[in-house]
C-alpha cells in the first residue's frame, strides 16, 4: 500500500517543481509568486490592466480576499510567496493566520509590498505603513486637496483630483523615458517619517496642495501642506526588501490608466495619463526587475602572481578586482558605475581606493599594503539610490617582516653608519696623537 502513495507524492512533487522553481532566488531575484489581496474581488476587473502588466512579465497572481478564512502567507516556515499586494484600504482585520506582525515578518524576511490605500483606509492599514516609516493624515477625513494642480474635468469644482508630475530624479526607480503626462491622483495624504532614513517620496504633491475635509470649511491650520505631502512613496529596507505606500487606490484603476489629462493652467491636453507608464515602472522597481545589484569573484594577490596568499607582509604591491551585475529582469547584465570603492581595513580605512572598471562588469585596482601589520579587511560598501546595497567582505592577516629580510644596510641610517665609523677614526686619531706626541 506504500508504492501507490509514494508514486502520488512523486507525481504532485513534479507538478509543483515548475513553479517552485520559478519563485525568487539569487539566480533570478524577481519576485514571482504575489498575493494580491483585494476588498472586492470586482478590483480584479477594474483594475485588470494593472494586473496583467502584471502576469505578461511572468508574474503568477493570486487574488484572494483580505479577510479570506484561509489566508497565510507560510506554511511549515516555509513562505508560500515572494511579494505582497494589498489593495485592501478598507480591511479592519485580516482573514486566517495573517495580522500586522505577519506582514511585517514578510518584509523582514527580505519580501517586497505595495500598498494602495484611499479615504476608508483603516488603522490596520495605516498601521503597516507607519510600520514602514509612513504616516498617513490621522484625520479620517481629509484627501489631498490642490486648487491650482488639480485635473481639468467636467466636474470643475472638484479640486481632489489632483495631476501631479513632482517626480523623484530617478531612472533607477521610474525607469529612463520620461514620464510626459502627469499622473491622475485621487486620495489621502501621507508624509516620510523624519526618523526614517530609508523612505523616498516618488510622487510629491505641489506646493499648492494640502490635506483637508473637502466638504467642511478649514477651522485651523492643515496639518499636511505643499511638497511636505508625498502621494507615493517607496522605502528599501537594509535588508533589500523593497515597500511602496500609496495614498490613492484609484491610481491603479483602468479607468485612470486609460484616462486623458489635461493640468489646470496648462494648454497641454494629453490623451493619456501618465499612470500606466508610472505604476508599471515603480513595480518594476519594487518587484526587483530593476535595480538589483550583485557581486562576486572578489579576487586578491600579490602584483605580478595569480595565487590568493593566506597572508600578506606589510608594503606588499597587491591587485584586488570584483564583478558587480545588474539584474535587467531577464538577465543578469554588467553593471558600470565609476564610484565603487574598495577599503583596506582594520578598525579604520587604512586605504580607500576607487574602482576601474572595464565595462563589462569586472572591477580592479592596485595599491601598496601599508605599513602596519594586524587582521585587514577588504570591504566594499556601496549604496546608490534605487540599487540594492552591496556589502562584501574578505579578511585577510598582514604580518611584518621577518628578521632575514629587512635590508643588510638600510640607507636611511647612513648618517648612523657614518657616525659609528667617524667616532672610531676619531678614537685612533686621539690615542695615536696621545701616545706619540710629547
Amino acid at each position: 500500500m506504500a508504492k501507490p502513495s509514494i508514486s502520488i507524492a512523486l507525481t504532485i512533487f513534479l507538478l509543483l517543481l515548475p513553479h517552485l522553481c520559478r519563485s525568487f532566488s539569487p539566480e533570478s531575484p524577481s519576485d514571482r509568486r504575489v498575493l494580491v489581496l483585494l476588498d472586492d474581488l470586482s478590483l480584479k476587473t477594474s483594475h485588470s490592466i494593472f494586473f496583467n502588466s502584471l502576469k505578461s512579465r511572468g508574474f503568477d497572481l493570486d487574488f484572494k480576499l483580505a479577510d479570506d478564512h484561509n489566508l497565510a502567507l507560510q506554511r511549515y516556515g516555509q513562505y508560500l510567496y515572494d511579494g505582497l499586494i494589498l489593495f485592501a484600504p478598507s480591511v479592519e482585520k485580516f482573514g486566517g493566520v495573517l495580522d500586522l506582525a505577519a506582514v511585517l515578518d514578510f518584509v523582514d524576511s527580505g519580501h517586497d509590498l505595495i500598498l494602495a490605500a484611499d479615504y476608508s483606509a483603516s488603522d490596520l492599514i495605516k498601521s503597516v505603513a507607519s510600520e514602514c516609516g509612513v504616516d498617513f493624515d490621522e484625520d479620517a477625513s481629509a484627501v489631498v486637496i490642490d486648487h491650482i494642480s488639480y485635473a481639468v474635468s467636467k466636474t470643475e469644482g472638484d479640486h481632489t483630483l489632483i495631476a501631479a508630475d513632482d517626480f523623484i530624479k530617478s531612472d533607477v526607480i521610474l525607469g529612463k523615458a520620461k514620464i510626459e503626462a502627469p499622473v491622475l491622483f485621487k486620495g489621502i495624504a501621507h508624509s516620510i517619517n523624519a526618523a526614517n532614513g530609508l523612505a523616498l517620496k516618488v510622487l510629491s504633491a505641489s506646493p499648492s496642495a494640502y490635506s483637508a475635509n473637502p466638504t467642511s470649511k478649514l477651522s485651523n491650520p492643515p496639518a499636511l501642506t505643499g511638497s511636505t505631502i508625498s502621494l507615493v512613496s517607496v522605502v528599501q529596507a537594509r535588508n533589500n526588501a523593497r515597500i511602496m505606500i500609496g495614498g490613492s487606490l484609484d491610481m491603479f484603476s483602468n479607468r485612470f490608466l486609460r484616462s486623458g489629462v489635461q493640468k489646470a493652467g496648462s494648454p497641454t491636453k494629453y490623451k493619456k495619463s501618465g499612470n500606466e507608464q508610472f505604476v508599471t515602472e515603480i513595480s518594476k522597481w519594487v518587484f526587483h526587475e530593476r535595480g538589483h545589484l550583485k557581486v562576486l569573484n572578489a579576487k586578491h594577490h600579490i602584483m605580478g602572481e595569480t595565487g590568493e596568499p593566506a597572508i600578506y607582509r606589510i608594503k606588499d604591491d597587491l591587485d584586488f578586482s570584483v564583478e558587480i551585475y545588474e539584474w535587467s529582469g531577464r538577465k543578469w547584465e554588467p553593471y558600470v558605475a565609476d564610484d565603487v570603492q574598495v577599503q583596506f581595513y582594520m578598525m579604520s580605512p587604512y586605504v580607500l581606493k576607487t574602482l576601474s572598471t572595464d565595462n563589462k562588469g569586472l572591477y580592479y585596482t592596485s595599491f601598496k599594503v601599508p605599513d602596519v601589520y594586524g587582521v585587514f579587511q577588504f570591504k566594499i560598501e556601496y549604496h546608490r539610490l534605487g540599487y540594492t546595497s552591496l556589502s562584501l567582505s574578505k579578511q585577510i592577516p598582514v604580518r611584518p617582516f621577518r628578521h632575514n629580510e629587512y635590508e643588510r644596510f638600510i640607507p636611511t641610517a647612513f648618517p648612523y653608519y657614518g657616525a659609528s665609523f667617524t667616532m672610531m677614526a676619531g678614537f685612533l686619531i686621539f690615542s695615536f696623537v696621545f701616545l706619540y706626541h710629547k
